[in-house]
């Protein structure tokens, strides 16, 4: 087949795509906005970043005072979907063990 007949994706647009996951992380209203950084009932639980082309997100693996910390790197939009749905299980579990 020729190369010329498919096309390119379009750029990952980091800084939108952070944008667009903070939005989604307030509407969970579980979740506290600061700046940057999410928590949860007062433990921070994630941190986000935009670089060029990239999007991190530092995520708990159980809140704490001294909690884990799990990197992961965002280079398309199905990466950053699956982040998102990767963070609502977690905050889901993290909110059926909370007394």
């Amino acid at each position: 087949m020729n190369e010329d007949a498919f096309f390119a994706l379009p750029p990952f647009k980091a800084e939108e795509a952070l944008l667009t996951l903070k939005r989604n992380l307030r509407d969970l209203r579980s979740l506290e906005a600061r700046g940057d950084a999410f928590s949860l009932q007062g433990q921070p639980v994630l941190e986000l970043s935009a670089q060029t082309g990239l999007l991190l997100a530092r995520l708990v693996k159980r809140p704490g005072r001294s909690p884990e910390w799990e990197t992961r790197q965002c280079k398309s939009a199905a990466e950053v979907r699956s982040l998102l749905d990767e963070i609502k299980r977690r905050l889901s579990r993290w909110t059926d063990e909370t007394p």
